[in-house]
Formats: structure tokens, sequence, C-alpha cells
């Protein structure tokens, strides 16, 4: 069997998009489009015209529609990133949320959460900024010994006590990849990307994971409101910026287009098929 390349694994997402939440209506607005504004129907419609044809139907309601590109990202993830194994060696899993206090840089949270619910007055002093659950996330499983020492005596109990790639030192996986997924950013909330790296940024004990975004958002506008900046999050992913910048080569949307190019050139918004590659830095 031939082994799918990322250029069919890009193919594969975007047919489960249009599978499960990327619809279209009974008057023709794709459903990741803003219905109010005619560049956002424009450009949504363009992308679809590009990557398939969409099943006409109901708008998936917000919150489930959210959980589907969730899901689906989580997969697209899973496959690409796990046919790199041969240059990112460990062993990596894939899944859709979990709260970071699970993993090895973030395990202290739960002492916090702990400590904040036996005090009112520390769980107002604390907030409750650093429960993140990001909703998907790659980790990785520290190694035993005998792997260390596959090619020759390396480590041995009384040395390297402290590391966190031991599994002898702790079993707990370790963070290595946050991804938040917006299936739009029409509200306030998609600035929650923001906060939400930031507190991995603050609250961590020992190397900070990859802090990403995936968005299938058509306006370019929308999609500088979080990328432009740095510090918070490494990048903004598209679900199909190939295909957003060839929409934008149509007359009346050149203004679109240099913001675009702007964020591009910025290294601050890639498409989704690059975020694999990144993930194995």
């Amino acid at each position: 069997m031939t082994t799918p390349t990322l250029r069919d694994l890009r193919s594969d997402y975007h047919r489960a998009l249009l599978s499960e939440v990327l619809t279209v209506s009974a008057t023709g607005v794709a459903s990741n489009a803003d219905s109010s504004s005619k560049p956002s129907k424009r450009i949504a419609d363009g992308i679809l015209a590009r990557i398939g044809s969409a099943r006409v139907g109901d708008k998936v309601a917000g919150q489930t529609a959210g959980s589907s590109f969730e899901q689906i990202t989580a997969d697209f993830i899973s496959r690409t990133f796990g046919a790199l194994s041969h240059v990112r060696p460990g062993l990596f899993a894939v899944q859709k949320g979990g709260f970071i206090a699970g993993f090895q840089q973030y395990a202290h949270l739960d002492d916090l959460e702990r400590i904040a619910r036996q005090s009112q007055e520390i769980a107002t002093a604390l907030g409750s900024d650093y429960l993140i659950k990001p909703d998907v996330v790659v980790f990785r499983t520290p190694v035993s010994d005998a792997e260390i020492n596959a090619n020759g005596p390396f480590v041995d109990p009384d040395i390297a006590r402290l590391s966190g790639l031991r599994r002898f030192n702790d079993p707990q996986p370790i963070l290595h990849a946050s991804i938040s997924c917006k299936w739009t950013l029409r509200s306030d909330r998609a600035q929650n990307a923001r906060s939400e790296g930031l507190n991995l940024v603050r609250n961590r004990k020992g190397p900070l994971c990859h802090v990403t975004v995936a968005t299938a958002e058509p306006l370019p506008s929308r999609i500088a409101s979080l990328a432009l900046g740095t510090g918070d999050i490494d990048c903004v992913y598209h679900f199909a910026l190939d295909e957003l910048r060839d929409v934008l080569r149509e007359p009346g949307l050149e203004g679109y287009a240099d913001t675009l190019d702007m964020m591009i050139e910025g290294k601050r918004l890639r498409d989704i098929a690059d975020l694999p590659l990144d993930l194995a830095i």
C-alpha cells in the first residue's frame, strides 16, 4: 500500500471537515462565514469552491462545530506528525482535550487546585487561569533507561536523577504541544487562546511546549486580531491558507490580501500542513 503524502492527508482533512462541519446553507452561505459580512461570505465561498463540495444543511451549532473541528484536527495531527517519527524520534501521542496538570511541566498545578479548594480566600487570590484544558495536546512518554542505553551503558541509577526524559525519574508524560482550535474568530472568546498561551508560559516548570492555534476563519482581519503580536502563541495555522491566498487575488479583495501577506511574511500565519512539520522541530 502506498504511504499517503502530506498533500493526501491535507485533502483527507478537508474531506472530513466537509463531511461533518463545513456545510452550506440553503441560501449558499458557508458555515464558517459570518452571514452578516459580505466579504466573509465571499471569501468563505471561494475557499469552499477550491477544497470540495459541501453538503447543503443547517449550520452546525457553535459548540458542536468547535468540538468536531478539534477532533478532526487532532486526527490530522496524529496521522501527519506520526509519519515524521524518523525526523522526530520518540513515543508521542495526540489527544483531544486534557488538563495540563496531567503533564510533567504542570503537575504542580494539581497541588494549587487542592489548596484552593480548601480556602475560598486562597481560591480568590489564585483565580482559575492556571486550570487550562487545551483543545488538542501532543505529548511524549518518558523513555526507559534501557532505551537510553540501547547503544551501550550511558546512564545508571545514580546519575541524571532530575531529567524528565527518564521514566526512572518521572513517569508522567511531557507536554509537547498545545493546539487551540477556533472554528471561527467572531467573538472575544477567541482571544482566550492568547491568555491560555500566556499561562502556559508563566505556569510551567520545565521546557515550554509548542503553543499554537488552528482556525477556519475566512476573514484575514479577524485572523490578524489573534495572529499579530508575539509571545503568547507561536503561530496561527489556517485550515486552507493556500486556497485563501488564491481567493484574495480576486478583484476587490486586495486590502485583505495585504493583511494576509503581512501575517505570512511576519511568520505569524501558516497553513495547517505546516503544523506537523513545525511540531517536529
